[in-house]
C-alpha cells in the first residue's frame, strides 16, 4: 500500500487546490469503511475514483460535503479544507457546506410534484433573497449550462418527473448548480442511464470544468479514462493510488492497481 497522502505534479503549478482532504476516516458505528485518506483537489478539474464494489467510494464522496453523516451511527474523523475552513468544524453549518459542495446522485432525483421550474430554483427559493424574475433568470442560466434549456424551455411547468433519464439527470445538475457550488460531487450520475444519455452527461462534465471542481465516482473505466483529469483507485477503503488519469491508466506504480486495471480492461 501506498502512502494515503496524494499530490500530483500540480502542486509546482500555480493552481489553486479548491478542497483539501486531511487524514480523513469514515464509519458506519465502528466498522471502518474509508481509511485515512489525503488528497487535494484543484480548480477546474474533473476527479475520476474508481474501484471495486465495497470500497468506500461512495461512502467518501458523501463525507466530502457531510451527507455521510446523516446516516443513524455514520461518523467522520480528519478535516475537509474548503476556503480555508474545515467543514467539519463544530461551528460549520452544514446545510451552507452542501450549498458550496453539490451532489448528484446515481438515479436522477427531480423533486416530485415539481414543475420543471420549480425543481431549479427550490433551493436559491428557500434560501431567499432574490425577486421572481430573477429566480426565472437564474434558471434559465442554470439549464442551459447543464445543456438541457433548449429541450425543456417550453416544457417549464410540467412536471420534473415527466422528463426522460438523462434529462432528468441534467435538470438534477441544473438544480445543484443553481446553489452556485464551487466543487459538484457525482456519484455514478451515468449508471442508471442509456448509452446515448450517459454520453451527453459525459460531454456536459467536460464542460462543466470550466467553471467547477468535479469529483466523479464511477464503476465505468472507460467513463473515468476518457473524461476525468485525475484518478484515485481506492481498495478495501485504503487510498491505493491517485496521479494524472493518463498515467493511472497507462504507467500506474502499484501493483494492486495494475491488476484491477488489466482485470477490468483485459
Amino acid at each position: 500500500m501506498m502512502d494515503n497522502t496524494c499530490n500530483n505534479k500540480k502542486n509546482d503549478e500555480n493552481i489553486n487546490i479548491v478542497l483539501k482532504v486531511k487524514n480523513l476516516s469514515a464509519y458506519f458505528a465502528d466498522n471502518m469503511v474509508v481509511k485515512n485518506i489525503s488528497i487535494d483537489y484543484y480548480e477546474k478539474s474533473i476527479n475520476a475514483i474508481i474501484g471495486p464494489s465495497g470500497c468506500g467510494k461512495s461512502t467518501f464522496l458523501r463525507s466530502l460535503n457531510r451527507i455521510h453523516e446523516t446516516v443513524l451511527d455514520a461518523r467522520v474523523e480528519g478535516n475537509v479544507i474548503l476556503d480555508n475552513i474545515d467543514i467539519y468544524d463544530p461551528s460549520v453549518d452544514p446545510v451552507e457546506i452542501r450549498k458550496k459542495i453539490g451532489m448528484v446522485f446515481q438515479r436522477p432525483n427531480p423533486f416530485p410534484s415539481m414543475s420543471v421550474l420549480e425543481n431549479v430554483i427550490i433551493g436559491p427559493k428557500l434560501h431567499g433573497g432574490l425577486s421572481k424574475n430573477a429566480l426565472i433568470e437564474l434558471a434559465e442560466a442554470c439549464l442551459r449550462r447543464a445543456a438541457i434549456w433548449d429541450e425543456v424551455k417550453d416544457k417549464l411547468n410540467k412536471d420534473g418527473t415527466s422528463l426522460s433519464g438523462g434529462q432528468q439527470q441534467r435538470l438534477c445538475i441544473a438544480r445543484a448548480l443553481a446553489l452556485n457550488p464551487k466543487v459538484l460531487l457525482m456519484d455514478e450520475p451515468t449508471s442508471a442511464l442509456d448509452p446515448i444519455a450517459s454520453a451527453k452527461i459525459e460531454e456536459l462534465m467536460k464542460e462543466l470544468k470550466k467553471h467547477y471542481t468535479v469529483v466523479l465516482v464511477t464503476h465505468n473505466m472507460g467513463q473515468a479514462a476518457r473524461i476525468s483529469d485525475y484518478t484515485s483507485f481506492l481498495m478495501s477503503g485504503e487510498l491505493i493510488e491517485h496521479s494524472e488519469t493518463s498515467d493511472l491508466f497507462t504507467n500506474p506504480k502499484n501493483k494492486q492497481t495494475e491488476d484491477y486495471i488489466m482485470r477490468k480492461f483485459g
